[in-house]
């Protein structure tokens, strides 16, 4: 494979310019203003378009094995892949649960047959599984999870010798969803015995709520120092928690990180009059306030990358009632046009998405030679057209559940083409499905 991408602005490492960029094999060869090749190779006329490093969503449920209703690895990274998410980390909460390495590694060998994405999959943490988390070769996993809030699959680690063990043992990086259960549970109880079980979707910020999550990040963040651990705090949404963190000190001097997550930057509690369950995550979207402040927190460095936490469920879920209905929306596919739009409302530059959404989720996890556009690194990239509207449709929806949030906007950019490992696998709607994404090495 050679290809040979001509004048494309590139936006990268903080500088945005017109290059030119040769991919030969699975890496990018060389990086100039004016390349000439000899040879056989395919030429890409990138004139008017970004070039942009392919995005890694450090969070993801592609839901297979035993939830292939909602979705599964062949499909969901296929929706990924042409949203130029290029790499992504999925969880441990399907069925079986990937809590030990037999499983773990029936997951890997699962995408290595049909991902057209690069994979890495999380170890899962329980109350029962610590010596065999502690077998892990976490320079071939992204690190473990540990569920401090119950969610979907029941995977709630909830007794603090078994997190001591895990923050104090585990020489790799944590993972955590911080919800406190008790409270949580305590506040569902207290509403449903004043507003009867027939309840609205607005009601999932007032059940999980700021202080749930705060009182379970802030005891995440207390053993974490305690033990200097690694510890990533997923999804935040509630402005209280940012406390919590800094940006004080350079990402990869940073020992506790964070995440914010597509929809907690674009909704708000207003939001459940029109969507309802559909916009029902654990954690909860909140308020515009918070909103608006987790959107300062990753400008400012506070909030250390972006993801989507994409977790479909089918739409015949997602109607029942608010208490029955799962928590979790698809969003891989619409991740990088929803920042797009942001930025054409000047609201964030293109270098500080590819910053949020490649190079820090790169530099985080310390991942192999990906992130960014450097010459010898893996040619996973995307081209962009920032002045061709795209509207979501039920007809180019591409997750299994057949629906988005996000269905009827019109996004003001589209994805051209991505490159994963040097092999054009998207290609304006079309897609080349002869090669595979490959597994994500670590540096620990």
């Amino acid at each position: 494979m050679k290809y040979l991408i001509k004048n494309a602005t590139l936006v990268n490492e903080g500088e945005i310019g017109s290059f030119d960029v040769l991919i030969k094999d699975q890496f990018i060869s060389k990086i100039d203003r004016n390349i000439e090749v000899e040879g056989t190779y395919t030429e890409i006329n990138g004139q008017g378009l970004y070039l942009l490093p392919g995005a890694i969503d450090d969070q993801v449920h592609f839901r297979e094995p035993g939830l292939m209703h909602k979705g599964e690895i062949y499909t969901e990274a296929k929706a990924a892949v042409a949203g130029g998410v290029t790499s992504y980390m999925e969880m441990p909460n399907t069925n079986p649960q990937a809590t030990t390495i037999l499983e773990l590694e029936k997951k890997y060998k699962r995408a290595s047959e049909c991902s057209l994405a690069n994979y890495s999959f999380f170890m899962g943490g329980t109350n029962h599984n610590l010596e065999e988390a502690l077998k892990v070769d976490y320079s071939k996993v992204c690190g473990l999870k540990i569920f401090m809030g119950s969610s979907t699959g029941d995977m709630l680690v909830d007794h603090q010798e078994v997190l001591e063990g895990f923050f104090s043992k585990i020489n790799a990086l944590i993972a955590t969803h911080c919800e406190f259960d008790p409270l949580v549970k305590e506040n569902q109880k207290r509403i449903i015995e004043e507003y009867g079980e027939d309840l609205e979707p607005y009601f999932h910020p007032i059940i999980r709520n700021e202080e749930a999550c705060y009182k379970s990040s802030s005891m995440a963040v207390e053993l974490a120092k305690k033990h200097n651990t690694r510890l990533h705090i997923l999804h935040i949404s509630t402005a209280k928690e940012l406390a919590l963190f800094t940006n004080k000190i350079p990402l990869k001097q940073k020992r506790i990180t964070s995440e914010a997550c597509i929809h907690h930057l674009w909704f708000s509690d207003e939001d459940y009059k029109t969507k309802g369950n559909f916009i029902k995550w654990n954690p909860s979207v909140k308020t515009a306030y918070d909103r608006d402040k987790i959107f300062e927190a990753v400008l400012n460095g506070t909030i250390d990358v972006i993801a989507t936490d994409h977790a479909p469920h089918t739409i015949d879920e997602k109607n029942l009632p608010y208490l029955k209905a799962p928590s979790g929306g698809p969003l891989v596919q619409h991740s990088i046009l929803a920042m797009l739009d942001f930025y054409h409302d000047k609201k964030i530059t293109l270098p500080k998405i590819v910053e949020k959404m490649s190079h820090n989720v790169a530099d985080l996890f310390r991942i192999e030679k990906r992130g960014y556009i450097k010459e010898g690194y893996f040619a996973d990239l995307v081209l962009v057209n920032l002045n061709k509207p795209q509207t979501v449709t039920k007809q180019n929806i591409l997750y299994k559940c057949g629906w988005s949030p996000f269905e009827g906007h019109t996004f003001k950019s589209s994805i051209e083409k991505t490159f994963v490992n040097g092999h054009l696998v998207y290609d304006n709607g079309k897609f080349n499905e002869t090669k595979y994404g490959s597994r994500l090495e670590f540096k620990n």
